[in-house]
């Protein structure tokens, strides 16, 4: 997470924001973000190792307003981390598949314990349609993904399941393109 820095006292250099800048909070009348906030959120995704002061300054802002908005953009769970991100690829796990599970009425919450222990798994999502949960799974190879799924589904509560290997992954998982329309909006 960005250093914390001291909110700058009122009529000092760096307090006021430039013409045009919105500094409505976000979530001030509603949930969304404003066009400050998504300047700030690419800033951050852009430079995650960015301090608040060096923020404060691209952005033209004050310390203290870049502080407030970091601060409640956490609260609200918009902001949810600042950890690495870490590709399984460069770390030996090279495959990717998605696994739809069906379970057992009355299980799910022993599955997803169950999966949970399983490092491999990426993610777990409950959805409809066919099957009742959608899991990101990883592995070193081919014949190591049957051992993945192996340990995925040998739990009773999983009744049946079917796997999808990726071969590309031409649109990775991205946010700030959604950002830049919430904060147009």
């Amino acid at each position: 997470m960005p250093p914390a820095q001291p909110p700058s006292s009122p009529g000092s250099p760096d307090s006021p924001a430039p013409q045009g800048t919105s500094t409505t909070p976000a979530g001030s009348g509603n949930d969304s973000i404003d066009a400050l906030d998504g300047r700030l959120i690419r800033l951050l995704a852009e430079e995650p190792r960015i301090g608040v002061l060096e923020c404060s300054r691209r952005l033209q802002v004050a310390r203290g307003t870049v502080q407030a908005r970091l601060d409640r953009l956490q609260a609200k769970g918009v902001i949810s981390g600042f950890g690495p991100e870490v590709d399984p690829a460069a770390i030996g796990y090279p495959v990717t598949a998605f696994a739809t599970l069906e379970i057992s009425q009355g299980q799910g919450a022993d599955v997803r314990a169950h999966l949970a222990r399983v490092p491999e798994v990426l993610e777990l999502h409950t959805i409809t349609g066919i099957g009742d949960m959608l899991v990101r799974i990883v592995a070193r190879s081919n014949a190591d993904l049957q051992r993945v799924i192996d340990r995925v589904v040998g739990f009773d509560g999983i009744v049946r399941s079917s796997t999808a290997i990726v071969l590309e992954n031409p649109v990775p998982y991205r946010i700030l393109p959604l950002v830049d329309q919430a904060a147009a909006e």
